[in-house]
């Protein structure tokens, strides 16, 4: 699929290019679309016309040089191998013609320990957009690639959604809980995984719904799992493997610093608590995985206003999340 010339993009975060690619061809929708019956294939129909409003270029956004992560890796310091790895694929693509390529990447690790999270952020830092596929909803290929348009109920699938509906040809798709996916006998939901995590298979996609190839080879792609052995290995093979340490308890309380920061940031409210967290607070939120810190406090953040406290204390804590959903330390 082609590409043009660069266009200034966006200023923030240090992802000032981004260049225009076509995710698929025109002609192709313009012939399936004459082809079609009339008063037939109605979903169809609108399918075709709207990516021909739409038109087929995409952004195709990536770094001018290497972002600054410094804020990254205090953030997410459990992370460190993965950002490591995704600066040395930045580092490739800067100053040249190239597309942003990252080998898909799976993080392996405990439940709640911010695998998401880190996806999201790193969406983030991209300038891209994220589309999140739960996998251990996912009871057909066809949710990924699509279903035949004879099929009653058929619609694209997410990779079609994320390319064609979105605004970006090289998007972040994040496979979550991989390891859960429910295979059977007639329909496999990894089966679409097998060409799309292939750079090269991955440039002619096509979609079982509008049967067009598709342009899905700048995808960046991260799988999150809690096991291994549920992942086949021609899949696993494909991708760069990070096991997620659960973070020392130092650098928990550095993430539960962190959300107490950001969240206070993030919203109005916010100023109405102290700029820092109090030591007892993040003594109790260490034992916490981050996905449970986040909950806990804004819990916290929501009794110490109703008290008419500026300093969230250890009894603002829901109690139900003291010593809750604990993950073992790295000593």
């Amino acid at each position: 699929m082609e590409s043009r010339s660069l266009v200034p993009f966006s200023s923030s975060l240090q992802i000032p290019i981004a260049q225009m690619r076509n995710v698929f061809q025109t002609s192709e929708v313009e012939r399936k679309l004459a082809k079609l019956p009339e008063r037939e294939h109605e979903l169809l129909r609108s399918t075709y016309e709207r990516m021909l409003e739409r038109g087929p270029e995409r952004f195709q956004v990536k770094p001018s040089g290497v972002p600054e992560m410094g804020d990254l890796y205090t953030l997410l310091p459990n992370f460190t191998e993965v950002l490591d790895d995704v600066k040395r694929h930045v580092a490739l693509s800067q100053d040249c013609r190239d597309g942003l390529e990252v080998t898909p990447i799976l993080l392996l690790g405990l439940p709640g320990i911010g695998k998401t999270h880190f996806a999201k952020k790193l969406a983030d830092l991209l300038g891209t957009g994220m589309n999140l596929v739960p996998m251990s909803s996912m009871t057909a290929g066809w949710l990924l690639s699509g279903s035949s348009s004879q099929w009653k109920g058929a619609k694209p699938g997410k990779v079609f959604e994320a390319l064609v509906d979105g605004q970006y040809a090289n998007p972040v798709i994040v496979i979550d809980e991989i390891d859960k996916a429910a295979a059977d006998a007639q329909y496999d939901p990894l089966g679409a995984l097998y060409s799309l995590l292939e750079h090269d298979t991955a440039g002619n996609f096509t979609d079982e719904f509008a049967d067009v190839p598709i342009d899905a080879s700048q995808v960046i792609w991260i799988t999150t799992a809690n096991d291994p052995r549920g992942i086949p290995d021609p899949i696993l093979n494909r991708m760069n493997v990070f096991e997620i340490a659960p973070p020392t308890p130092e650098q928990a309380r550095a993430i539960g610093a962190n959300l107490y920061r950001s969240i206070r940031a993030d919203h109005d409210w916010g100023k109405h608590f102290d700029p820092e967290p109090d030591n007892d607070v993040l003594e109790c939120l260490v034992e916490m995985a981050p996905r449970d810190m986040r909950r806990a406090l804004m819990t916290g953040f929501g009794n110490a206003r109703l008290a008419g406290q500026r300093t969230l204390k250890v009894d603002d804590i829901p109690k139900a999340s003291q010593g809750k959903s604990k993950i073992g330390f790295m000593q």
